[in-house]
């Protein structure tokens, strides 16, 4: 065996990725390479333990038990890069499972003695080994996220932290040093910019033209509009370093009284930098836009501030925010501009006739809102006391929602395309009415009525009187019990959508079209791991929504999610926080967010990762399939 080929390719290898080169060559030179044909027993239920760790250099296994009826339960594929034996590093008991090879498959091997030596010797690997399947890739995975972002403590660091590069403006326009004053005028004015970069022929700058200078240097003096532009421009130009922080920049306004300053990399213009932007820089804390959300009197005052809300996730993520915590606080902003719309509305049309509760649903419901999603919500009512009332609440709450979801829309929150509002009647109802929408759903399982309780089943109050919305959560509950046939249903959906992976472990992609060799994240692996979730609790009959708060709750009262509450965790934590970077990312480069991502643009420990939560979802999809004999139902 030649050590450099080993050492390249144990150190993309989990855990051995997590040493240093130098670190390999000693643990290389004590392995081996061994052979296994197609069909060969590496481990036997029940037989010998192994006895080294395993390192499938080529080819791959089945993983699998034999049930006490001859059952085969298949647990693992593995492939290139992956391990096998290593619980028997730690026990010298039988095998509990059988290793068969699906091709011929070559591994490197280290023996049992040797490999507690290493274990010992390299704490990262003993943390490793002695975490739960999923949490030693996460936190791993976590931490490598985070280093390709910028970390910070508060708001008020970034101006300490922040280059002034990331914030410099883009596409700057520009003009060559042999133009008249005329014709600077005119490009400032038919792209309405307050500054003009004067550059030489080499691109290089070589002055700056401000609308000050106009006022002051054209207008109070006379000056003639065909004179060259050098007349007015200033020419000692104040410039900062991409790579320079923005306190720096801040500084040099105040040191020489400016209001614009250039960015360059490489001598060469890359944007430029106001101080109003450095004043925005400030004021992106999720604390000040729910202030500014607070004090806003009109709509186009909130669809301004609404327009921050980007830059919060950006902050959360250098941070290294948990995807949890960054959802809670976009979630509470979100909150913030809904019930300020509200309060719109209600003094627009003033006190409506009915006491009324205002609710949300879908990822809104469920406090698992990133970038701006589609508004799903609804209206709640009291009962009329008679036609009259009736009469009146549905023109006032017609009137009222169309306003809301208008109001929404102009402050970024797409319309629902199923119709999921407010605004559509069949969703602003009496409470009577609700109930017996909830009692018809599950008491008549058909598609349709699995549809819309996956959807307003995780519904939550935010205005109005809450005591409706209790009201109507206290009956779904109660008209829950012993609905078995209804619960059949749901697990039917639960189970329909598999997460994109092979019976050899590859990722599943879209083979043509836009989205080729690409998986849809929120489709193939967030929504299964949500409704699994959302199955478990309507079980338990709990009134939790959050997906988080559901899991923790279960993890007391529900045998399956006693068993991998934390996996489960560690994955819906893993999943979200993948998708939020994809589409910052996404939103950075201009490009409208999706949920589309490569598996080959994912790192090592990502792909890793991925696999494992899939590998999750999917068992617990099975389970659910046994439990409810789904496999013997038409």
């Amino acid at each position: 065996m030649i050590t450099e080929d080993a050492v390249n390719f144990i150190k993309d290898v989990i855990p051995f990725q997590f040493l240093e080169p130098e670190e390999l060559i000693p643990i290389v030179e004590k392995m081996t390479l061994e052979f296994y044909p197609v069909g060969t027993f590496i481990l036997k239920q029940d037989g010998p333990g192994s006895d080294s760790l395993k390192i499938i250099k080529k080819g791959s296994v089945k993983v699998f038990a034999q049930s006490p009826k001859g059952e085969e339960i298949i647990t693992d594929i593995r492939g290139e890069g992956e391990l096998i034996g290593y619980i028997s590093i730690f026990t010298d008991g039988k095998s509990r499972v059988n290793v068969l090879t699906l091709e011929d498959t070559l591994c490197y091997q280290i023996d049992k003695p040797e490999m507690k030596r290493i274990i010992e010797k390299y704490p990262k690997l003993k943390e490793f080994f002695h975490q739960s399947f999923l949490k030693k890739y996460l936190d791993k995975t976590f931490e490598e996220m985070h280093t390709k972002t910028l970390s910070v403590c508060t708001s008020d660091m970034l101006l300490y932290t922040t280059p002034v590069g990331e914030l410099a403006t883009k596409g700057v326009i520009s003009a060559f040093q042999d133009i008249s004053i005329r014709e600077a005028g005119e490009i400032m004015t038919k792209h309405e910019i307050s500054s003009l970069v004067i550059i030489d022929s080499n691109a290089v700058p070589v002055g700056i033209v401000t609308d000050r200078d106009f006022r002051k240097k054209v207008i109070a003096k006379g000056l003639d509009l065909n004179s060259n532009i050098s007349k007015i421009m200033s020419v000692s130009l104040i410039k900062s370093d991409a790579k320079e922080y923005c306190f720096e920049a801040l500084l040099k306004m105040i040191r020489y009284n400016i209001h614009h300053l250039l960015i360059v990399e490489d001598g060469k213009l890359k944007g430029i930098i106001t101080n109003h932007d450095l004043m925005m820089l400030q004021g992106t804390s999720p604390f000040t836009i729910a202030r500014d959300i607070d004090s806003q009197q009109t709509v186009d005052g909130i669809a301004s501030v609404s327009k921050k809300i980007n830059s919060v996730i950006d902050i959360l993520i250098k941070q290294g925010a948990k995807a949890s915590n960054i959802t809670k606080i976009i979630t509470e902003i979100n909150d913030r501009i809904v019930i300020k719309i509200l309060q719109f509305a209600e003094k627009r049309f003033g006190p409506p006739p009915l006491r009324y509760c205002w609710i949300v649903f879908g990822s809104e419901g469920r406090k698992e809102q990133t970038f701006k999603t589609d508004q799903d919500n609804a209206i709640i009512y009291q009962d009329p006391d008679n036609l009259e009332e009736d009469e009146a609440s549905k023109k006032y709450f017609a009137e009222f929602s169309e306003f809301v979801k208008d109001s929404l829309l102009r402050c970024g929150f797409p319309i629902c395309t199923g119709n999921y509002m407010a605004s559509n009647p069949r969703w602003r109802q009496p409470i009577t009415v609700w109930k017996s929408y909830f009692t018809n759903w599950i008491k008549t399982p058909n598609a349709h009525a699995i549809l819309a309780s996956v959807i307003i089943f995780d519904f939550r109050p935010i205005y109005g009187d809450l005591t409706l919305a209790h009201e109507l959560k206290n009956h779904l509950i109660n008209s829950l019990k012993g609905q078995d046939m209804f619960l059949v249903h749901m697990a039917r959906m639960t189970v329909n959508v598999k997460p994109p992976l092979s019976f050899f472990r590859t990722f599943v992609v879209e083979s043509s079209g836009e989205h080729k060799n690409m998986l849809n994240l929120k489709f193939r692996c967030i929504a299964p791991l949500i409704n699994i979730v959302r199955l478990f609790s309507l079980e338990k009959t709990i009134e939790e929504t959050s997906t988080i708060e559901r899991i923790e709750r279960l993890k007391k009262i529900h045998d399956t999610v006693r068993d991998y509450g934390d996996e489960l965790l560690y994955a819906f934590e893993f999943l979200m926080l993948l998708r939020i970077h994809l589409q910052f990312n996404q939103i950075s480069e201009g490009k409208i967010p999706n949920n589309y991502i490569n598996p080959d643009d994912l790192t090592n420990l990502q792909k890793k990762t991925l696999k494992e939560s899939c590998q999750l979802i999917l068992r617990l999809q099975e389970s659910i399939e046994t439990r409810y004999l789904l496999g013997r139902m038409s």
